[in-house]
């Protein structure tokens, strides 16, 4: 096969953890035999800097006309503390997802036998532990009308029936594939949006008899994720529930710099890391490259339907952790290797 990759690096640490990636999907066709096409573009900070938008018309051109994205972060501390800034790194990212529709953010959450001890949960507790989120991407706080003065602001959630029917249908589909279990995550108890949500969601789940559905308030399903992680096998919510609660997950698998995603929607998938740009990081060749490894076996397997591709992705990254060849968030007392050179041994191993 013949695929067509776009390449949105981004700012801080993005570039450095996407080259890694490009690394692993070389491999991956040169060991099965596909040929891959990139196409670099900008988005974030860098965009802003070179054209003034954070999603320039000419990136989004090249995405549409990619088969899969490869995207690495955007921040950048100029932006943080400028609230009289017009145009913001996070803003490239929420046109992405708005213009691609991408409204199901993907988000697995595993372990590692030999990183269980660097989770601050205990043992017991994160051992097996394996669940996926389900995110809404496109509606919510992040998309609704908002206001910004001196004495007054406010941000709008709003959801309509089609968008939160589209996310749960997806979550059902999803969870009828694993061990058919979905947890409905939402704040019912006090915000209309969450009630519309709940009553959707229970209209749609008779029509899928095999799934145990269970709700759960957003508070509650914050302190289970920590109590009993093991308890959830599909959750799904809307955006900034899902958004806060995968931050959380991050913690079961010991880094976030272990967990990847996925964007899927009506036109090209993003894949990418959940971590952001981590702009301390960048060029000093430690950050963590494997989420956005884990980002690129995503993309076989769920772009591409290659299955077979995406494990000799996830073979190499699991053997990568138990031989200890990790970056200095992950090595502990051990010797704490380059990006690059994990990047070069999950390579080769594969």
């Amino acid at each position: 096969m013949d695929f067509k990759i776009a390449l949105l690096p981004g700012d801080g640490i993005g570039p450095e953890v996407v080259d890694q990636a490009v690394k692993a999907v070389d491999a991956v066709c040169k060991k099965f035999g596909h040929t891959v096409t990139y196409t670099k573009a900008l988005v974030g900070a860098c965009a802003i800097d070179a054209t003034g938008k954070a999603y320039p018309a000419e990136t989004h051109d090249i995405c549409m006309k990619s088969d899969a994205v490869l995207f690495g972060a955007v921040g950048d501390p100029r932006f943080d503390n400028d609230p009289s800034a017009k145009e913001r790194p996070e803003t490239g990212l929420l046109a992405m997802r708005k213009q691609l529709e991408l409204y199901a953010n993907l988000r697995p959450v595993e372990t590692w036998k030999s990183l269980i001890s660097k989770s601050p949960l205990k043992t017991e507790l994160v051992d097996g532990a394996d669940l996926i989120c389900i995110r809404e991407l496109t509606g919510g706080m992040y998309f609704g009308e908002k206001h910004e003065a001196d004495d007054m602001a406010y941000d709008t959630c709003k959801y309509t029936r089609p968008e939160i029917e589209r996310i749960v249908i997806k979550a059902f589909e999803i969870a009828r594939n694993r061990r058919k279990k979905l947890t409905v995550v939402d704040k019912a108890n006090v915000l209309a949006s969450s009630r519309l949500w709940r009553k959707v969601a229970q209209e749609i789940a008779p029509k899928y008899p095999d799934v145990e559905t269970d709700y759960m308030f957003v508070d509650k399903a914050a302190m289970v994720l920590i109590q009993n992680p093991k308890y959830f096998d599909v959750m799904v919510t809307e955006n900034t529930f899902g958004d806060i609660l995968t931050d959380e997950a991050s913690v079961i698998a010991g880094s976030m710099g272990l967990l990847a995603s996925a964007s899927v929607g009506v036109h090209t998938s993003v894949y990418e890391p959940i971590h952001g740009s981590y702009p301390q990081a960048a060029g000093k060749n430690i950050a963590n490259p494997l989420a956005t490894i884990l980002s690129a076996a995503m993309m076989f397997e769920t772009s591409f339907g290659l299955m077979a591709e995406g494990k000799a992705i996830r073979d190499a990254v699991a053997a990568s952790i138990d031989n200890g060849i990790v970056t200095e968030d992950l090595a502990g007392n051990n010797k704490a290797y380059g990006t690059t050179e994990v990047g070069d041994w999950v390579a080769a191993h594969i």
